[in-house]
């Protein structure tokens, strides 16, 4: 464990190489199967109403239903997560082919909007906790396989990887200690 500007860091994250996969994966995180999907700040509720009728332009006719019908978000501040289609997939999920992608990280790519997606889903798979302070790990899932396998043949390890969504998340100078840690335990591997 390390503890970077009062933010403890799971060693894991430092020693663990990462790149997703989509050919192989599909987009699985945006699509495992539960009552709640993705973790959602509060303060990510108005900026994704913002970007409702853009990421519409992208999302099928019954993610579009489900959105009028139930809204894209459950729960209660401090703890509130997307709405899921049939327990599983996101609301703002669509697909290219057989791959999930998210609507409102299109919507960004392509210019209509400011906000890309939720923090946590930029993150991931680095999950962000709070045990008397913040602290961040790297949660393993199977279907995560490959990005693991792509991340090895690569060198991509996971800090490198998620680099932007870190310093979205924590600060250009806080992703630079946190890559520094990991470029070294890269090189002593």
């Amino acid at each position: 464990m390390y503890n970077i500007d009062e933010i403890l860091v799971d060693e894991t994250i430092t020693t663990s190489y990462f790149s997703c996969d989509l050919e192989k994966c599909k987009g699985a995180c945006c699509t495992f199967p539960g009552k709640y999907g993705a973790p959602l700040k509060d303060e990510e509720i108005p900026e994704i109403e913002k970007c409702l009728e853009a990421a519409k332009e992208y999302m099928p006719k019954r993610a579009i239903q489900v959105l009028k019908k139930e809204g894209f978000s459950k729960g209660r501040p401090g703890k509130q997560n997307t709405v899921c289609i049939d327990d599983k997939d996101c609301v703002f999920v669509y697909y290219q082919g057989n791959i999930a992608l998210c609507a409102l990280e299109r919507a960004f790519i392509d210019g209509k909007t400011k906000f890309r997606k939720p923090i946590s889903c930029h993150l991931f798979p680095i999950r962000v906790g709070d045990f008397a302070g913040k602290y961040i790990y790297y949660e393993k899932i199977d279907e995560c396989r490959p990005a693991i396998n792509k991340g090895k043949a690569e060198q991509a390890i996971l800090p490198c990887y998620v680099e932007n969504a870190l310093v979205r998340a924590f600060g250009e100078d806080w992703t630079e200690k946190l890559i520094l840690i990991s470029n070294d335990k890269e090189n002593n591997l």
